[in-house]
């Protein structure tokens, strides 16, 4: 799934092209994404609507269209894109959402396995969904002492704590792998008993490690695509995710990979990690 770098990149690829601009008819070619809104409300209430501005939360894209937002959780398989030209067929295909914009150009949300979600929030049901996703890594406010502060009121493991979006926003499995690595620390070991040392390298880390990403335009393992339709680069900066098996470029121990501490895959260094 898209993590915030990913969506950071869709973000500032798409948002020159649509504030300002004012949305014709809309289409959707399936209703199976939307969630809280129905495909008559959200045809109604989009075609016409003006977009203020575009933001990323979390791992959610975000457009301002006055007294409502739209709100694109991309998946693992979708993309949105502005086309200054007609669709191929391949990419016809799998649009689920065009919107068509008053410059003659289209806003496309193309999901091939429709794993994402759509949802259309008024002011207060935004302010109920925000409050529910815990601070931006990336924000100014958000310190060392804030993110043990949030790791410590849970025992489970550390990494899955990280990926917990009402503890953290934004980071998921991907990062959270490399962060734990870079900080040398066991993704398995109890967030509560981490220090205050460990809080200053984690935190330094996950900024680095999230910053990093987002220059090199996200992490493309199989199909994500950032908002020009290009994949990202950051895989080939990779230390430890989608390495299992393979040594390790700190110390040459073989990367162990297991399921077993919050179902997703977890890649990490007996040697480098404790």
């Amino acid at each position: 799934m898209p993590e915030l770098p990913e969506v950071e990149t869709i973000v500032r690829d798409i948002r020159p092209a649509l504030v300002g601009r004012q949305f014709g008819p809309v289409s959707l070619s399936h209703d199976d994404i939307l969630r809280g809104v129905s495909r008559r409300r959200l045809i109604r209430d989009v075609s016409g609507a003006t977009v203020h501005s575009v933001f990323r939360r979390a791992k959610h894209a975000v457009l301002d269209l006055g007294e409502l937002r739209l709100v694109v959780q991309p998946g693992m398989t979708g993309s949105l894109i502005v086309y200054d030209r007609p669709l191929s067929l391949d990419e016809a295909r799998y649009a689920v959402l065009r919107a068509p914009l008053d410059d003659g150009r289209e806003l496309v949300y193309r999901d091939v396995r429709r794993i994402g979600k759509l949802r259309l929030l008024n002011a207060g049901g935004w302010r109920r969904y925000t409050e529910a996703i815990g601070p931006e890594p990336l924000a100014a406010d958000f310190t060392a002492a804030r993110l043990g502060t949030a790791l410590g009121r849970s025992r489970a493991a550390v990494k899955k704590v990280l990926m917990d979006q009402r503890h953290l926003a934004g980071v998921g499995n991907i990062y959270a792998n490399e962060a734990l690595f870079a900080a040398g620390i066991d993704p398995s070991k109890p967030a509560s008993r981490l220090t205050p040392d460990d809080h200053q390298r984690l935190h330094t880390e996950i900024q680095r490690i999230l910053e990093a990403a987002i220059v090199s335009s996200g992490t493309t393992v199989r199909d994500y695509r950032t908002g020009t339709g290009q994949p990202g680069s950051f895989q080939l900066e990779l230390l430890v995710y989608g390495r299992e098996g393979e040594p390790c470029r700190q110390c040459g121990t073989r990367l162990t990979g297991t399921h077993e501490i919050d179902a997703r895959i977890s890649v990490f260094c007996h040697r480098c990690q404790s």
